[in-house]
């Protein structure tokens, strides 16, 4: 390890929990934002897919100025942009004649934050001189499990403790993290992606390439085997054991990010003895047998202990999937990151709307739906037997 770049991988770190915030905080709001604002919750609702809608924007957009603009801008702008929505989030809605579209304003250019870091971070992470690069993508993205975990259980502390009506205090304290993160980004140092005389593939040459068709599939199997069970493990456990929402989020989605940060730590402190290979195989034969769990054990507590186990299993697929695409096509440079971003991001969208379209043609039953998104893991197993044979990688 070079200890050159501690300070950058830190600052990588930090950039996956401001990208935690800007996902996971509004959504704790939406009632209160509903009943501040008179404001119909169908309409708050859309607030997410607004947001997951930005960055993927943002995601295909970024293919044509990251490498023009250069990596350090274009990082120090994700974070302004992070921390400037979430600013303005506690000072637009009131300042238009719209609260709403003051709430969509902002929202719109912290998801251009965000939008960015899911671009940007895991490259610069990749590009850092290390030993055990695969260990360390997974420790990186642990960190985004981490984030989410602090920020809904310190929000729900500080509504305890100060009251909800308070929220806007809250925004101004989340931007504090971006604010000083993209300090840091102005002065830690940044390794080139590609080697100096070399050039990354352009698009032609990565939609060309076999390999870059079966990675993209694999990360958007990655993202909606994780979300198909993440998005709907409040409601299920609202719904299976008769609790609150409050309890519910807690029982649901806390537990399945606490789990999915708990494997990833583990590779990224372990996975020095462990082969990539094998490890996401084993993880997604368990993924399988979670969603079967969730689906077929017949008491409500056993289902949800599934669903912790289901994050238990997905832990490394997404950064795993980033580390043999390195590996795997070494010249691939933004172009390939982006578009695994936007791929990931789509399975994110597309696996929790499969659940709940399957499961409302079933007449709002969720297990049915669960049980058609085993589809996902099942094409990624296939899709790390094809990688092996087509390019075997050194991970």
């Amino acid at each position: 390890m070079n200890h050159r770049y501690d300070r950058t991988i830190t600052a990588c770190f930090v950039g996956y929990i401001v990208q935690a915030i800007v996902n996971n905080f509004v959504p704790l709001l939406f009632l209160t934002l509903q009943r501040t604002y008179d404001i119909p919750l169908s309409r708050i609702t859309l607030l997410v897919t607004f947001n997951f809608g930005v960055q993927l924007l943002v995601d295909l957009l970024s293919v044509a100025f990251v490498d023009k603009i250069g990596y350090r801008v274009c990082m120090v702008a994700a974070h302004v942009a992070s921390a400037a929505g979430l600013i303005l989030l506690s000072v637009l809605p009131e300042a238009l004649p719209s609260p709403f579209a003051g709430i969509l304003i902002s929202v719109m250019i912290y998801a251009i934050g965000g939008g960015l870091l899911e671009v940007l971070v895991s490259p610069v992470m990749e590009a850092c001189p290390s030993d055990h690069k695969e260990q360390a993508m997974s420790m990186l993205h642990s960190f985004y499990c981490w984030g989410h975990v602090g920020v809904v259980l310190l929000s729900t502390v500080f509504f305890q403790t100060l009251g909800i009506e308070n929220w806007k205090y809250l925004c101004l304290f989340w931007a504090v993290i971006p604010v000083c993160n993209g300090i840091a980004f102005t002065t830690v140092p940044i390794a080139p992606l590609i080697p100096e005389g070399e050039r990354g593939l352009r698009l032609g040459e990565l939609f060309r390439d076999k390999v870059f068709w079966i990675l993209l599939i694999m990360m958007v199997c990655s993202g909606a085997s994780e979300q198909a069970v993440s998005q709907w493990a409040s409601t299920f456990a609202e719904k299976g054991l008769g609790i609150s929402k409050t309890a519910g989020d807690l029982a649901g989605p806390m537990l399945f990010a606490v789990m999915m940060g708990l494997t990833r730590a583990f590779y990224g402190k372990f996975g020095d003895r462990i082969q990539l290979d094998r490890f996401m195989t084993g993880s997604t034969v368990l993924c399988l047998a979670a969603y079967l769990g969730i689906v077929f054990l017949p008491l409500p507590q056993l289902s949800l202990l599934a669903c912790g186990l289901c994050g238990l299993s997905v832990g490394t697929l997404w950064p795993g999937t980033f580390s043999k695409a390195a590996a795997s096509l070494p010249r691939g440079g933004t172009a390939m990151f982006a578009l695994l971003a936007l791929g990931g991001d789509l399975g994110c969208s597309g696996g929790p709307t499969l659940v709940g379209m399957v499961s409302s043609a079933a007449g709002e039953n969720l297990k049915l739906g669960i049980l058609t998104a085993m589809v996902f893991p099942l094409a990624l197993l296939t899709g790390i037997f094809l990688l092996k044979r087509h390019r075997p990688a050194k991970v």
